[in-house]
């Protein structure tokens, strides 16, 4: 008699009651996000020459994903949606047109206080909930002080890091990036007019006009308050936005870069020892690996990639440090670790000497692009001995989203019932139990525009992706916009695809062969199918507040988080302080 079903159904039955068994206990929660990441920046993925030691074995131990999908290709969009386990336009965290992620401290827009984090669910389970590292959420609506977009609004009760994101305005060193075409633009104005009342100054003192003297005073008094109106804000963008915060507090205005990484890990060691009766959640939102990409001396020159590959390789080191502060701990058995990035590599990062931002490997596209794989497809990496089996690889269909109803149902909570949850829990996954991910579909976005979907036909095994629009690339024929920063959603700078262009990812990861009705005879039957789950997906959308509007992403100065008198906001971090 063959006795192989039974075995392997007694194993699934044993391995479903040690999970219930190590849940029941509540397990600590570590969520390590890295910020721009290609996913071919890692050993474990593919790459030979990086060395991310650390990352690698935290694979070996655990449960490596392969095709695990950002919500949306840039930060802020992103991270809501891992937040909340929904894409981000439900809860208005993502654009139209113009701008699509937040822009300053100091404007209203952000994470609306009506949306439900998993840490505000686990908090109400118990757990202690801790963010260290980047925000990106927004801070403040009305005034200085109403912190209704801030973490602590949002379920942890402790944050220790940066509310806004790294950026080039952060190196006093490097060129500006906060919205550098304004900027840009509002120097011409500013320039023409002065030199537009210069002009009409010289005239009037050699008489070659008869305007008063009064009025030329008053429109120079224009033309200073027009300068003035914009520079407050552009000026100063290194003071308004590089800064750190604990929990409500502004500790360092503007940061030091050089000690930052050193402070973020003293930060995630200390909570997880103050913490380590448990449970607890931390989430560690790394800063590496975003542009200006700051590192440290000990790793400068080390890595065969330059800048990028040293900065790479010292976020390893500090993933490093973390996992041994909770091995050091006695806690590694009992702690449910997860690493990922935000979304992909960013392209079009890059100066006269190298390349700066990361590699997406075989996929096309990076950062920005909200249909090519290589803007969505990141590292998904989770550990629990014990628990979830070491050495696993799953090639099945997952989302930055499912990590919201994994940790919910570790910590023995309940999802919100009264909305849309686009995640799937992974647990039945991750253990074994379940064959294939709850996801039949999963549609990629740019801002609010459906770039792609895809369709992972469980009968049959294939896996479909239509796309309705791609980015134009610039210069024609490279693989990415560059010159432009990011590519944009929407425009003249996509191309709309109708009939929409067709991969099989499962023989076409790179999406280089578009399929045509006569290359492949279903292409017709998987259009019709993908368009009517769009559909049916479009019929659960609804309109909500947009919280990038022009007067949401404005910087307002009584709204910007300030040490010490605004405008004169400066202050320099304690190293010895720590919340005890």
């Amino acid at each position: 008699m063959d006795c192989g079903p039974l075995v392997l159904m007694v194993g699934l039955l044993l391995r479903t009651c040690e999970l219930r068994a190590a849940g029941a206990l509540q397990p600590n929660i570590l969520l390590i996000m890295a910020d721009d990441l290609g996913i071919g920046d890692l050993g474990c993925y593919g790459n030979s020459t990086l060395r991310t030691p650390h990352i690698d074995r935290l694979a070996e131990e655990g449960v490596r994903l392969t095709q695990h999908l950002a919500a949306a290709p840039l930060c802020t969009p992103s991270r809501a949606a891992f937040l909340t386990g929904r894409h981000s336009f439900r809860s208005g965290m993502d654009a139209s047109d113009g701008y699509r992620a937040l822009q300053w401290n100091g404007g209203s827009g952000g994470l609306p206080e009506n949306e439900t984090t998993f840490a505000r669910i686990l908090q109400q389970q118990g757990y202690a909930t801790g963010l260290i590292g980047k925000w990106h959420q927004g801070v403040n609506c009305e005034s200085r002080v109403d912190h209704c977009h801030h973490p602590l609004n949002h379920g942890f009760d402790y944050f220790y890091g940066m509310p806004f994101t790294l950026v080039n305005d952060c190196h006093p060193d490097r060129p500006p990036e906060v919205d550098a075409a304004t900027r840009a633009k509002l120097w011409r104005y500013t320039q023409m007019l002065a030199l537009g009342m210069l002009t009409v100054a010289a005239s009037k003192a050699c008489g070659l006009i008869s305007v008063s003297w009064k009025a030329v005073t008053g429109a120079a008094g224009l033309v200073f308050l027009f300068f003035a109106s914009w520079y407050a804000s552009f000026g100063f963008v290194r003071r308004w936005n590089c800064i750190l915060m604990r929990n409500h507090d502004v500790t360092e205005q503007p940061m030091v870069l050089e000690r930052t990484a050193s402070l973020m890990l003293k930060e995630a060691v200390s909570y997880i020892e103050r913490n380590k009766h448990g449970p607890f959640l931390l989430f560690v939102s790394l800063l590496h690996v975003h542009i200006p990409l700051v590192t440290t001396k000990e790793f400068l020159g080390e890595s065969q990639h330059g800048l990028y590959g040293d900065n790479v390789e010292e976020m390893d080191w500090l993933v490093g440090e973390i996992l041994n502060a909770v091995e050091e701990n006695g806690l590694k058995n009992t702690t449910f670790t997860y690493f990922t990035s935000d979304h992909g590599g960013h392209l079009e990062a890059r100066d006269e000497h190298s390349q700066l931002g990361g590699w997406n490997g075989i996929y096309r596209g990076g950062k920005g692009m909200g249909g090519w794989e290589g803007g969505i497809r990141v590292p998904g990496i989770f550990r629990w001995p014990g628990v979830l089996p070491a050495g696993r690889v799953i090639h099945e269909p997952t989302s930055l989203m499912d990590v919201f109803p994994t940790v919910v149902q570790l910590a023995g909570g309940q999802v919100p019932q009264d909305r849309v949850i686009d995640g799937r829990s992974l647990v039945p996954l991750l253990q074994g139990a379940a064959e294939h991910s709850e996801h039949e579909f999963l549609f990629h976005y740019c801002g609010k525009h459906l770039h792609a979907a895809r369709w992972h036909d469980k009968d049959s095994g294939r896996l479909w992706k239509v796309h309705y629009m791609t980015p134009r690339f610039h210069p024609e024929g490279a693989g990415a916009c560059y010159g432009q920063g990011v590519c944009p959603c929407s425009g003249e700078g996509v191309t709309q695809h109708n009939p929409p262009l067709l991969f099989e990812l499962s023989r076409d990861p790179s999406e280089a062969r578009p399929l045509t009705p006569g290359s492949e005879p279903l292409y017709h039957a998987v259009v019709a199918r993908v368009g009517q789950a769009v559909e049916e997906h479009r019929e659960t959308l609804s309109p909500v507040p947009p919280q990038f509007s022009l007067s949401n992403i404005l910087w307002k100065p009584w709204l910007q988080p300030c040490c010490g008198i605004f405008p004169f906001c400066s202050c320099t971090q304690d190293e010895d302080h720590r919340e005890t």
